[in-house]
């Protein structure tokens, strides 16, 4: 059986395996440029604009062409630059195969967002994943070679495509998204825990210990995010970049890949339903979602301790309670960057929120 552990580009979580492109070249700049111009847009409607003019000097279509011949590593770049353009114009909920993208988006437009989702075999690429852990850049260029999750960890990192104006500072929505890739880089070790917890049996001796380091780490996160949030409410935000916020949470396009990770082996006392796990999921790579649906097969034995007594079955709530406040965390986080535009209206982080009520009300069930 394939283990997760056989896959090498989650050594780094799903961190990129290496460090994402800071620029496009060639034909390819046009895009670079569309996407900076985009996000900094004042509102959805001066984004789409933007695309409207982009596309009547076709060079949208010359791109077209040119996605086969991108590498691996510039179809990603292309992919984020896609990304933001979408969320900017108020798109995230469409797929630019269905009918109705068509009467929404220019022809040219949708026709390259298509061929980069189909290149990359992952046609709901426009979420947080793609946003934030393909848009960063460490400040200054360290002195030496360093894993990628390292150095998001080590290193003041930076957007690529900012949300605020280059002479303007970072704002609450560049923060989010840096903080979600520190999150990410800091969760690694999630990922090696989830590796050595799959195909234990709930006896094994390793278990309880694999599941307390767990609950540390999650502790050790939840801080962190708490430590993001008192910062990032310090930063400037704009009507724009709450609307993006909104459509993603919308889309339930919000949670971190890491978090997903922790829940493939948890559970929330026991199975959840197939439809919420692919709704969360629909997002990441092809390869990152199989590798999650092994984690799940794999970590049934683990999932067994909900609805046991002893010292392991209580590591296992311990580690699941400490999930589930990490995750209200990180919900409180995307609260405080979409709170400005927020105000008097539902939270934009409701539908995160229902999943850790879901959960919560889980946990009660199983002890």
């Amino acid at each position: 059986m394939t283990s997760p552990s056989d896959n090498p580009p989650l050594a780094h979580g799903f961190l990129p395996e290496r460090l994402p492109a800071p620029r496009l070249s060639g034909a390819w700049t046009g895009l670079d440029a569309l996407a900076h111009a985009a996000a900094a847009a004042p509102c959805r409607e001066d984004a789409r604009l933007l695309v409207e003019q982009a596309c009547r000097s076709a060079e949208l279509t010359v791109l077209r062409q040119r996605v086969a011949r991108l590498s691996e590593h510039r179809a990603r770049a292309a992919t984020m630059r896609l990304a933001v353009i979408v969320a900017a114009c108020g798109w995230t909920g469409l797929d630019p195969a269905s009918p109705m993208s068509r009467r929404a988006v220019n022809e040219q437009f949708r026709t390259l967002w298509s061929s980069l989702a189909h290149r990359s075999d992952h046609p709901q690429f426009v979420a947080l994943p793609t946003l934030s852990l393909l848009n960063w850049a460490p400040l200054r260029k360290p002195g030496r070679a360093m894993p990628v999750d390292q150095l998001a960890r080590t290193e003041s990192l930076v957007p690529i495509v900012r949300w605020s104006a280059g002479d303007q500072p970072l704002s609450r929505l560049d923060r989010l998204m840096l903080a979600t890739v520190r999150l990410e880089a800091h969760g690694v070790w999630l990922f090696r825990l989830a590796e050595t917890l799959a195909g234990r049996s709930a006896g094994d001796r390793s278990v309880s210990v694999a599941l307390r380091r767990m609950t540390r780490i999650q502790h050790a996160l939840h801080g962190q995010l708490r430590s993001s949030t008192v910062k990032l409410s310090l930063a400037p935000a704009t009507g724009q970049q709450c609307a993006v916020l909104t459509s993603l949470a919308e889309q339930e396009a919000l949670e971190p890949p890491v978090l997903l990770a922790s829940d493939a082996v948890l559970g929330m006392g026991g199975r959840m339903g197939v439809g919420s796990r692919y709704q969360l999921r629909r997002h990441l790579p092809a390869q990152h979602r199989a590798w999650l649906s092994t984690l799940d097969r794999r970590s049934a034995a683990v999932r067994t301790l909900a609805h046991r007594r002893g010292p392991d079955a209580d590591a296992y709530r311990d580690a699941q309670e400490s999930l589930v406040a990490l995750r209200c965390a990180y919900a409180e986080l995307v609260r405080t960057a979409a709170r400005p535009a927020a105000k008097g209206r539902p939270g934009t982080t409701r539908p995160m929120i229902r999943t850790a009520q879901r959960h919560r009300v889980a946990l009660g069930g199983a002890a």
